[in-house]
């Protein structure tokens, strides 16, 4: 960690996206949004605005909402609260960035035949991914630019084809940064898309700097859809977050207990913690960059939300950072290989 800064109360770094820290107590300002949500809002309120959106959409389409669902802990929990408390038909979107681990796969079977819902599964092109990954990791030392913009614009684009102007997406990023705060609505919009979703590459972008490698109609699944388009179905793109107070800790023993949903070992997450990041078999290799980069990764990430919510104290945290932060993770190999780099060329 070496002489990073880190906030008073959790264990965030100086160099998390978008933390700020208090000049009179040092505390950082995605603790101050926690406090917020567990302080001023009426989530009583906030329950009822949802019975009300629902209500506008609830059997007027074929489809009542689209989730979108990569059958981690967050869209799993989603649709298994919409269905159990709200009885929705909706239309399941997947897709699938091309590292899905096995243990999602039997999660999403178990999940989608207990629950009883249409599935629909994108693959995109793996020579396309290729490129992308390859040309967003030289440029911004992230490779998942292929994943995250085909995750927040694929469904969009579901959405517009099928008719279905409501999408659920899980918790709010107010949860983990500060480009919006509780005390803000967050649509996840072309905005927000824009904001810090797509690296600040957007797919015409690609297009150019990828020299005529791929085409614009190959980068449809990853491009937002244009705005007439989607008033024209009267779209409305909302955070289930936003409405219920996100608790991920207890949402995944919710799933575990009701849908036999299963955690799994990920590289570089401590014991403890075999909720999170199950889906991505390249987690190993996304938290070893951003440690190279920024000194931190996921335990220091999952030790701050315990600490906001009086599970684990700060020595602990410490600790546990201390244990399982920066190892060079197995999965290198294989990325290394996916993009034909060397260890040398990507160091």
């Amino acid at each position: 960690m070496g002489d990073l800064r880190l906030c008073t109360k959790c264990v965030l770094p100086e160099t998390h996206e978008t933390i700020a820290f208090d000049d009179h107590d040092g505390s950082c300002n995605i603790c101050k949004q926690s406090e917020f949500k567990h302080e001023n809002i009426d989530w009583d309120q906030k329950k009822k605005d949802l019975d009300e959106l629902i209500v506008k959409y609830k059997g007027k389409y074929d489809y009542d909402c689209i989730i979108p669902f990569s059958g981690g802990k967050d869209s799993t929990f989603a649709l298994y609260y919409l269905i159990k408390e709200y009885g929705l038909k909706p239309l399941v979107v997947r897709f699938d960035h091309g590292f899905l681990r096995s243990g999602v796969e039997n999660n999403t079977k178990k999940v989608l035949r207990k629950l009883g819902a249409d599935f629909h599964h994108y693959t995109p092109n793996w020579k396309v991914v290729q490129k992308l990954m390859l040309q967003s990791f030289l440029e911004k030392g992230d490779f998942c630019w292929h994943c995250h913009a085909g995750i927040f614009s694929y469904p969009m684009w579901v959405a517009i084809r099928y008719h279905v102007p409501l999408l659920f997406w899980g918790e709010p990023s107010a949860e983990y940064t500060a480009y919006y705060g509780y005390d803000q609505p967050e649509e996840v919009d072309e905005k927000r898309f824009n904001r810090f979703i797509n690296l600040g590459i957007n797919a015409k972008d690609m297009v150019i700097r990828l020299n005529g490698a791929v085409s614009e109609r190959d980068l449809k699944p990853f491009s937002y859809p244009p705005l007439k388009e989607l008033k024209k179905i009267n779209c409305r793109s909302v955070c289930l977050g936003s409405f219920i107070p996100w608790d991920v800790k207890k949402q995944s023993k919710i799933i575990q207990d009701e849908l036999g949903w299963e955690g799994d070992i990920v590289e570089n997450v401590p014991p403890g913690y075999s909720y999170e990041k199950i889906e991505c078999y390249m987690q190993g290799v996304r938290d070893y960059i951003k440690y190279i980069k920024r000194g931190y990764t996921r335990p220091t990430h999952l030790a701050s939300i315990d600490i906001r919510n009086n599970r684990l104290k700060r020595n602990e945290a410490l600790e546990l950072m201390k244990k399982y932060e920066g190892r060079r993770p197995p999965s290198l190999d294989l990325f290394l290989d996916f993009i034909g780099l060397t260890e040398v060329e990507f160091m």
